[in-house]
């Protein structure tokens, strides 16, 4: 009997570390591309079994440069950032969008952000401007905001796609609501390390996982260096707490609800 739950053991880790990754939070920012070649990015993505990615960057260049090296495999998305230091002051600069919509209209995106505003931030200029850009050219939105935040975005535009990344850093029950009451939004599980514990899942996240099966999504985000020297360990650290739930619900998560939320196969 001890041999059979050995070999069960065994199955269940080789269905995890073959278990194929859609990244739906990726950045190429102008540090990482003083260091690393897309080569390399390409290789790392490689070594991690990341197969698919959401890829957004400080400045716009480094979602260019992937995108033209494999375009099959990078999806763009667009950031309201033209260089680094205006993550906090973004929303108060109306220029931004005359920026969005002049690379709107020479470049193809499928998404607006990752994009910081939070719940005092929305009823701006520069935030509306940018939602109706996404309503306009129908992107999904890749916010990183509180809840309140995602709850005045879908006021504006009710039928918005809405993906939130870290799941605001809310607490499972904020992100439950949030999940009971709009229907189009997607959560990124990026940087939320109360996922999994030395204890395994946590109860709170594996009863969403069963609830919203099809809400959620997989992100690294590689904002600096360390992050993408990691990238690796992110990838067999949600392989990890993947392979404790059904299959079925494993695969949604690891990559076919970001092919269903962008139309790929």
């Amino acid at each position: 009997m001890r041999w059979l739950g050995l070999i069960g053991l065994l199955v269940e880790l080789s269905y995890a570390e073959a278990l194929p990754i859609f990244d739906a939070h990726l950045h190429f920012n102008n540090d990482a591309r003083n260091r690393l070649s897309v080569d390399q990015v390409i290789d790392a993505l490689d070594q991690a079994g990341i197969d698919k990615v959401l890829v957004s960057s400080t400045d716009d260049l480094g979602t260019q440069y992937l995108v033209e090296a494999a375009p099959d495999r990078f999806l763009p998305a667009l950031r309201p950032y033209r260089g680094p230091g205006e993550i906090k002051t973004w929303m108060y600069d109306e220029s931004v969008i005359t920026y969005l919509a002049e690379q709107l209209d020479n470049r193809s995106y499928v998404a607006l952000g990752e994009f910081h505003a939070f719940e005092q931030h929305m009823e701006l200029a520069a935030v509306q401007g940018l939602i109706e850009l996404a309503r306009q050219y129908k992107l999904v939105l890749h916010i990183h905001g509180d809840q309140g935040a995602v709850s005045k975005l879908f006021s504006t535009w009710p039928e918005a796609r809405v993906i939130w990344a870290h799941a605001g850093f809310e607490d499972p029950d904020t992100v439950m609501a949030s999940l009971d009451k709009f229907t189009n939004l997607w959560v990124d599980l990026s940087h939320r390390p109360d996922i999994s514990t030395w204890a395994g899942l946590a109860p709170d996240w594996e009863r969403m996982f069963i609830a919203y099966p099809e809400r959620f999504l997989l992100g690294s985000d590689t904002h600096n260096l360390e992050r993408w020297e990691n990238l690796r360990f992110y990838a067999l650290d949600a392989r990890d707490w993947l392979s404790v739930l059904p299959d079925n619900i494993a695969k949604k998560i690891a990559y076919e609800n970001a092919e269903t939320l962008f139309g790929i196969r």
